[in-house]
């Protein structure tokens, strides 16, 4: 969710019922060495708590200076990323590859909660392939390293998005494990959230892609979970709406330019399915303007339908 979960999209989401939000991946070199778009991502500002902080790194110190850092800004939670499996991540022995190097990912959880006051969780993965699948054991050394929660996502490394998730391996290590587990992977709609918790035995759900230009899987999640009830999708204008309070959202933080250019994947999310929209799809990347963004495509969507 790199490039998605930032604090425009976490307001929304948090607006929509979800319990708690993350911030994208912050690398533990970028914090040290202040660079500027790390800076932003932090940016938690009037923010409704419980805000989880997601640190990723391969360097025992590094990663305890920079957890020391957000909890001095007022981390809530510090998730360490042992799950993403993107090559530029994993070539540098961090995200999912450190499941390929437990000791170290132990070392690495030791050295955080030592260093700072707030719950420190974990994020992992099934396993790096189906030759290696060691979540269950891995979540047990993270855990008495200090690890508050884990998060388990049930594909392997090798599998990246692909396939389906083995939610039984959720299970397992929710079995083995006398803290938290939240399970992951193939939740798309409210109804596969109350299967999975009622599945696995897990304590949450962590909902990710399916967000994506669809806050309302959380109040709709929050809702069948409580009542039983399904409630309908947004409809068209409620999607307009939403679309248009992201973009101000996204301008307010980072400015009209970067909002501009970020607003298009998007707009491409909270139009999918519509009437019309796939034949406007090529002018989501023309657009450079808030106009554009708040009237123009809304406009010649309606005129298409």
């Amino acid at each position: 969710m790199a490039g998605v979960t930032d604090r425009a999209f976490r307001i929304l989401a948090r607006e929509h019922g979800c319990g708690l939000v993350c911030t994208e991946m912050i690398s533990d070199q970028a914090l040290l060495h202040g660079n500027p778009k790390t800076n932003i991502i932090l940016d938690c500002r009037d923010e409704q708590s419980p805000i989880s902080t997601q640190l990723f790194g391969s360097n025992v110190e590094y990663m305890a200076r920079a957890a020391e850092i957000v909890a001095g800004r007022g981390a809530d939670i510090i998730d360490i990323n042992m799950g993403c499996p993107t090559p530029k991540i994993v070539k540098n022995g961090e995200g999912a590859a450190l499941m390929r190097t437990p000791a170290l990912a132990a070392s690495i959880v030791a050295a955080v909660v030592e260093r700072v006051q707030c719950p420190v969780t974990v994020k992992i993965r099934k396993g790096w392939d189906e030759n290696s699948v060691n979540a269950v054991k891995f979540a047990r050394l993270m855990v008495r390293s200090g690890a508050a929660a884990v998060t388990v996502h049930g594909r392997t490394r090798s599998q990246f998005y692909s396939g389906e998730a083995d939610w039984d391996i959720i299970r397992q290590v929710r079995e083995a494990l006398d803290v938290p587990v939240i399970g992951n992977g193939d939740v798309g709609c409210p109804e596969d959230a109350a299967r999975m918790l009622n599945e696995t035995g897990c304590l949450g759900v962590m909902i990710g892609r399916a967000s994506m230009g669809n806050p309302w899987i959380f109040s709709r999640t929050v809702q069948y979970l409580a009542t039983g009830e399904a409630l309908p999708g947004p409809t068209p204008q409620m999607r307009r709406e939403t679309a248009v309070r992201h973009y101000n959202l996204l301008a307010q933080t980072k400015g009209e330019h970067i909002a501009n250019r970020e607003m298009r994947k998007h707009l491409a999310w909270y139009t999918r399915g519509l009437r019309g929209a796939a034949r406007l799809r090529g002018l989501i990347n023309q657009g450079c303007s808030r106009e554009f963004f708040t009237r123009g495509f809304w406009s010649l969507l309606d005129e298409g339908q």
